[in-house]
């Protein structure tokens, strides 16, 4: 959209001169207080790319957090479409969040279509949606998870289309061990993320459990499954984390890790979600990140992105790339040794913060 006047041309400045620095911390600062797990993995990017990550997770956070967190209002979602749309637009709304994004999709090219999946994702949820079967959880999985993890590939100079469907693959699989885990806490708030259709061939009724959440045998049969669809994905996205530039694969790959452990922590523990709330120690996320660094990538393997996910792909395969977009100054920049010393400023951040449960 072209601006219509000089003075809305002045509004729309060039993505560099949207965020100032205090705004970046800002963003850090929320991500390091509301995701621990992302906070640490991130420490495995390279800065530039660590920095934008930042104010990408900082938007999807507070937008969480405008349709649940304890100030949700009823109209949260329209007034998140109208920010995307301002900051699309140049003019973002005056916080750090909205001004890190608008320098970020800009700068990377990113569809609208991306963001604004993760906004109808979020308008299911104030909907109280349920979902019948496992192809209609992907879908909101894709919105809402998916989503990111296309955006995140942006950030790091990659537009492929394989690329692209294993990062939706990784996004879907954490997505998918985030219901797992959070079955007790999200039907105590009166959702429902499990496949209907699984929890009656469990021998559970839905209405009755949502009603009454209690650990069982069959409700563990259910959450098994859910946590065997989700490791398949994270063995798909595998074999992108090779297509992405050398200095972000650890970080990919620690993601993965430390998010596939919840399921682990949750299947030691007898896979009861409902009064236990499964987490990664300090000590082995500490390990996930140094098994990251340590591990090479070398699978490729062509596969077709997931149904429910394809649109995302397709956004970015239909959005013309400007050239600054298409491959960064550092997108070739490998080296073990940085990997390990941002490890070891992990580490140090982790003790300073006491290696708090992944969230």
């Amino acid at each position: 959209m072209q601006p219509s006047s000089p003075d809305a041309r002045r509004q729309t400045p060039f993505a560099a001169s949207l965020a100032r620095a205090a705004d970046h911390a800002a963003c850090r600062a929320a991500i390091r207080a509301g995701s621990r797990s992302f906070y640490a993995a991130s420490w495995l990017l390279p800065r530039a790319v660590r920095r934008d990550a930042y104010g990408l997770y900082a938007f999807c956070r507070l937008s969480d957090d405008a349709v649940d967190g304890a100030g949700a209002r009823a109209d949260a979602v329209p007034r998140l479409r109208a920010r995307l749309a301002a900051a699309y637009a140049g003019r973002p709304a005056h916080t750090a969040a909205d001004r890190a994004l608008a320098e970020i999709v800009t700068r990377h090219a990113i569809p609208q279509a991306l963001p604004a999946a993760l906004l109808e994702g979020l308008a299911w949820d104030t909907a109280g949606r349920r979902y019948p079967d496992l192809s209609s959880l992907v879908a909101y999985a894709a919105r809402v998870a998916g989503s990111v993890g296309a955006m995140m590939t942006l950030l790091m100079g990659e537009r492929s289309p394989e690329a692209l469907a294993r990062a939706c693959d990784l996004g879907v699989a954490m997505q998918l061990t985030n219901v797992a885990r959070d079955v007790g806490e999200d039907a105590r708030n009166g959702r429902l993320y499990l496949p209907e259709s699984w929890l009656r061939e469990a021998g559970l009724d839905p209405d009755a459990f949502l009603a009454r959440p209690e650990p069982s045998p069959a409700l563990a049969a259910v959450v098994a499954r859910l946590l065997a669809a989700a490791d398949l994905l994270y063995a798909r996205a595998e074999s992108g984390i090779a297509m992405l530039p050398p200095s972000c694969r650890p970080a990919v790959r620690a993601a993965g890790l430390i998010y596939a452990e919840i399921g682990r922590d949750l299947t030691r523990s007898g896979l009861d979600p409902v009064t236990r709330r499964a987490r990664v120690p300090g000590a082995r996320k500490a390990w996930l990140l140094a098994r990251a660094v340590l591990t090479s990538s070398s699978r490729r393997a062509e596969r077709p992105a997931l149904s429910e996910a394809a649109f995302l792909v397709e956004a970015v395969a239909a959005m013309p790339v400007p050239p600054a977009a298409s491959r960064p100054a550092w997108w070739n920049l490998g080296g073990r040794a940085v990997r390990v010393l941002d490890l070891i400023e992990t580490l140090r951040e982790r003790e300073r913060f006491g290696g708090a449960a992944p969230s």
